[in-house]
């Protein structure tokens, strides 16, 4: 069934006439249009693209089983000949994306009731189909061969926005559209901090190093992190690398579809603080991926939602311990039907440069 097909039987489900989609990544979803301006109006049986004369050839050409509408005033005065056209009483929209002026604006034009719908396509996206999870085993080659590469220019004397632009600009080479977030890289004390984008500070003799990454290829992404050593390690962080490791590995050989959220990152959580360091490990140990960095489902302590075949999530702990330094192990895993597969290959054990 294509996705259309699928948002199609959503409306029916739903006794819902029709919705209006104009989040971008929504839209690429449904539609698979790449371009930077357009909309969607969906209704049970019908589908309708509305774009400019700058792509309208493109949209032709992309979103399959649409009517390609062209604007040549405002966008959504063709949304309201839709809505006519279609005797539309209810139009779902996109209350986590529209904003309020455009809101207001619908309401104003439109003869017809608007219904939020925020979930509705995101939800949809969280199962993959086939083409999604090649994409995204793309992109995860494409970071596993930028880590691989980026192990020989990580040295004393070099700043972490050396090594994040090395990377960024390496992966481009091999193919990604652009990175999937600013790339982290964060040294010595730097590495306790969990989102530390790269700064200009230099990396020295015995800094633990930690790398969060990912790109984009073909629009959707991968995300990993690896953790290496500048020279020998203090004790402790050698210590608390061994613990994160094991914790990802728990994960890595027990998730599966019918696991809640919640469950998963149990695994790692109980490991973590059976081990003394619970309270060092203060974010979820995982999130969806795929048109987005983060996606559903999640996988924390407030996830209760249960996980299903074709879900492509993170595994992350870590341990963070201010003035020290921290650890960070990520993998992106695809659940499959009785287990995962591991999608980022890149060696795990520490690596002591």
């Amino acid at each position: 069934m294509s996705r259309l097909s699928k948002l199609q039987e959503v409306l029916k489900q739903e006794k819902l006439d029709a919705v209006l989609v104009t989040s971008p990544y929504n839209l690429r979803y449904v539609s698979n249009f790449t371009g930077t301006t357009g909309l969607a109006v969906v209704t049970q049986e019908k589908a309708y693209f509305v774009t400019d004369f700058r792509y309208t050839k493109q949209a032709g050409n992309q979103a399959k089983g649409y009517t390609i509408v062209k604007n040549v005033g405002p966008i959504f005065d063709e949304v309201k000949k839709i809505v006519e056209e279609n005797s539309i009483e209810q139009l779902g929209f996109e209350d986590a994306f529209v904003s309020f002026r455009s809101y207001d604006q619908l309401e104003i034009l439109l003869d017809c009731d608007l219904i939020p719908i925020s979930g509705m396509i995101e939800e949809l996206r969280e199962v993959k189909d086939a083409e999604e999870i090649a994409t995204i085993k793309k992109a995860c080659e494409i970071a596993d061969a930028g880590f691989k590469y980026i192990l020989d220019y990580i040295k004393p004397g070099v700043s972490e926005i050396e090594i994040a632009n090395r990377l960024d600009f390496h992966m481009r080479k091999l193919g990604a559209t652009s990175v999937s977030f600013d790339t982290i890289v964060a040294s010595g004390y730097r590495s306790a901090m969990p989102h530390g984008v790269a700064s200009e500070k230099i990396i020295e003799q015995g800094d633990f190093v930690t790398i969060d990454f990912g790109c984009y290829y073909n629009g959707y992404v991968s995300d990993m992190t690896r953790t290496v050593s500048v020279g020998e390690p203090d004790p402790k962080l050698k210590e608390i690398y061994d613990i994160v490791l094991q914790a990802q590995l728990k994960v890595n050989e027990e998730a599966k579809p019918g696991m809640t959220g919640i469950e998963v990152d149990s695994i790692a959580r109980d490991y973590i603080t059976e081990k003394g360091y619970g309270e060092y490990f203060g974010h979820s140990n995982g999130h969806g991926i795929g048109l987005e960095i983060h996606e559903g489902p999640n996988t924390s302590q407030k996830s209760p939602k249960v996980l299903v075949e074709n879900n492509v999530i993170t595994n992350e702990p870590g341990i963070y311990i201010d003035g020290l330094g921290g650890v960070r192990i990520e993998d992106d895993l695809l659940l499959t039907a009785d287990g995962n597969e591991v999608l980022t290959f890149s060696p795990k054990e520490l690596i002591i440069l």
